[in-house]
């Protein structure tokens, strides 16, 4: 059984290690875990593991946030996947920092990655995880905000804070999306 796991983030240095990334920085914790690399392919960069009998097959898109519909669908497709096997890690500006939130549909939130990936499915009926990265910003300063890095006090809680969105990433794999959603929503 296959599973895309779709960590959204923009490619290039500048976009190292900024808020709008943390999807991206899940899907490499998962990797580095691993001990895998990334390869290029078709619209990603793209890894896959073995976890319980289950192959997870991991992308960052490389069409940048606002079009990985593209990429996500493709992949979709190639891999013979089930939309109920697919999960998107994206950041949401509506949360407090630090906020895990699991759901298996819904709208895209003012998300432009998730607005992409409804458009090209036709519908938005597929698991999606959101990381809170709080509103902390001046009016007007959003897209500075959501390009900006981490805070000092963010990093330091981090990096427990993406472990456990790994973890969930396998729970929903090998448990299912309710189990996923009961263990790892609001902790």
């Amino acid at each position: 059984m296959k599973y895309l796991i779709a960590g959204l983030g923009n490619i290039g240095a500048e976009y190292e290690n900024t808020r709008h990334n943390i999807g991206f920085d899940v899907v490499n914790f998962l990797a580095k875990e691993k001990d895998l690399q990334f390869s290029s392919d078709k619209y990603v960069f793209k890894t896959e593991f073995k976890w319980k009998g289950r192959t997870l097959i991991l992308i960052k898109p490389t069409t940048y946030m606002n079009l990985s519909g593209k990429a996500v669908n493709y992949w979709l497709q190639k891999e013979s996947i089930p939309i109920s096997n697919l999960m998107v890690v994206v950041d949401d500006l509506a949360l407090p920092f630090g906020t895990i939130r699991i759901k298996g549909k819904g709208s895209d939130g003012g998300h432009n990655g998730l607005k992409d990936i409804q458009t090209m499915l036709g519908h938005s009926n597929y698991a999606r995880m959101r990381f809170g990265i709080g509103s902390e910003f001046a009016k007007g300063t959003q897209v500075n905000y959501v390009l900006g890095t981490w805070q000092k006090d963010e990093m330091e809680k981090l990096k427990e804070k993406i472990s456990f969105m790994a973890d969930a990433i396998k729970t929903f794999a090998s448990i299912g999306l309710d189990k996923a959603m009961s263990e790892f929503n609001n902790k």
